[in-house]
């Protein structure tokens, strides 16, 4: 069998949502995917938590002052499925293009707990992947719950086989190499706008530029990929909507640095120009045959590594608040993974029981275990 290299054009949106609005955020989020279609990309890639927004507020107030907007986050939180969601896969679906998508996520279950999550939706409009970040970074724990492992899959698509993480878990090698050991040839890196961690006039911020393409390269040069990252973008709205935290709030936010969206090759080396200052829609044409001259160096995922010294295993099983068991019913649930998606080295993959809550839905993409429950998307 001849292997075919895919040569997609692939866009990172850098750009800001309607502040803590759900219904126009998704309005906004479906005019940049027809956009971005009609500029011929195959796969699009939107920011951390794009619909509603990025929980900035967190950054720049104590959590006394911020009962509001987490109020207002919560109530603009998206359902998956939902009717929102069914609204995007509906022009994904139309356009036949391939979209990474961050997400706040609530559930039915509880009008109090989020998840950072993002969503992989094929050309069909179904739902490929759906994955909560492992752990929310220092303030986001404000915000956030923990997710878990369900996520961690590589899919198939017209853009070739496609993983992604969500901000900071691009600093953890264990699930960047998750992925990379499942065949990721295209990475999506998602980012917010800004991230303060100090006041800048004293200096030491955290520089999220300088991490963003530290991170983008290193996963790309150690899995021998290509990585399309996506950081959102500091709106006049969105100023604005924060203004009610003070001059010092809005300073401190003005002043941090801010995210980058670029794409980066399989070589470590930058495949795209950068957006950083103004909004907008980036675009990159990659082939995926550039990939296999550097899998000839190093391909750690295979002949450049030691199985018998090094293994990983990885628990792919969906948390749920409760577990509910009928006669004759296998523990795990419906959903519950074969043994042929258990994997072998050089990654172990155990796929317990999956989210019957309806928040954590997927339909399956290419034999891929997902979450129940998710089917009406496609």
């Amino acid at each position: 069998m001849t292997v075919i290299y895919e040569t997609p054009r692939v866009a990172a949106v850098h750009a800001a949502p309607v502040f803590l609005d759900l219904e126009r955020s998704v309005e906004k989020a479906c005019a940049l995917i027809e956009e971005a279609a009609r500029g011929g990309a195959g796969l699009i890639a939107f920011p951390e938590s794009y619909l509603p927004a990025f929980p900035l507020w967190s950054a720049v107030t104590a959590p006394l002052g911020a009962h509001d907007y987490f109020r207002r986050l919560a109530g603009n939180a998206m359902r998956v499925p939902g009717p929102e969601l069914e609204r995007i896969a509906g022009v994904v679906r139309e356009r036949g293009v391939v979209v990474s998508l961050g997400l706040t996520e609530g559930t039915a279950q509880s009008v109090g707990t989020l998840w950072n999550a993002n969503l992989l939706l094929g050309p069909d409009g179904s739902v490929l992947n759906h994955h909560r970040k492992l752990v929310p970074t220092f303030y986001e724990k404000l915000t956030w719950a923990p997710g878990d492992g369900a996520g961690l899959r590589v899919v198939e698509s017209p853009a070739g086989r496609l993983g992604m993480l969500i901000c900071g878990e691009n600093t953890n090698p264990l699930a960047r190499y998750a992925l990379a050991a499942q065949g990721e040839q295209v990475h999506v890196s998602s980012y917010p706008p800004a991230w303060p961690t100090r006041d800048p006039a004293g200096g030491g911020n955290y520089d999220l530029e300088a991490a963003i393409r530290l991170r983008a390269g290193a996963h790309a040069f150690e899995a021998k990929l290509f990585n399309v990252v996506a950081s959102g973008y500091l709106d006049a709205s969105t100023r604005a909507a924060l203004a009610p935290l003070g001059a010092e709030a809005l300073r401190v936010l003005e002043e941090s640095p801010r995210g980058v969206s670029l794409v980066v090759g399989p070589d470590g080396a930058p495949a795209s120009e950068a957006l950083r200052d103004e909004e907008g829609i980036l675009y990159a044409d990659i082939d995926l045959a550039d990939c296999v001259e550097q899998k000839q160096f190093h391909d750690v995922t295979g002949g450049y590594n030691r199985f018998d010294v090094f293994r990983l295993t990885v628990d792919r099983s969906a948390q749920r608040p409760v577990e509910f068991t009928a006669s004759g019913e296998p523990r795990g649930g419906p959903g519950a993974a074969s043994p042929a998606d258990r994997g072998a080295p050089p990654v172990i993959a155990r796929d317990g029981g999956h989210d019957g809550s309806g928040a954590g839905a997927l339909v399956a993409g290419a034999g891929d275990g997902a979450r129940d429950g998710a089917a009406g998307l496609g």
